[in-house]
């Protein structure tokens, strides 16, 4: 009796370890196909474009620092307040 037992045992075995192997192939083929399928990463991109060149001071500007200038020499201003006026507008510029 013990070999008519073992027979489906020995079965279940052999059918269950070819369906993992053939499983197993299948993810690695799979995976591998999903690697060819896959856009290459953009390594060598373009860099973006560089922000414009600040252009200097715009009219305004210059009228404003003007106008501070003459506050300044007529003694309405302190030093110190002329500076940070002018940093302030240069700044902005």
């Amino acid at each position: 009796m013990p070999l008519f037992r073992r027979r489906p045992l020995l079965r279940a075995a052999a059918v269950g370890g070819g369906a993992y192997m053939a499983g197993k192939h299948r993810g690695a083929a799979q995976a591998e196909e999903q690697a060819y399928q896959q856009p290459p990463p953009q390594q060598y991109a373009a860099p973006p474009p560089a922000p414009p060149a600040p252009s200097g001071p715009s009219s305004d500007d210059i009228a404003r620092l003007q106008e501070l200038g003459k506050l300044h020499e007529q003694g309405i201003l302190t030093d110190e307040e002329f500076a940070s006026q002018k940093q302030q507008i240069l700044g902005a510029a």
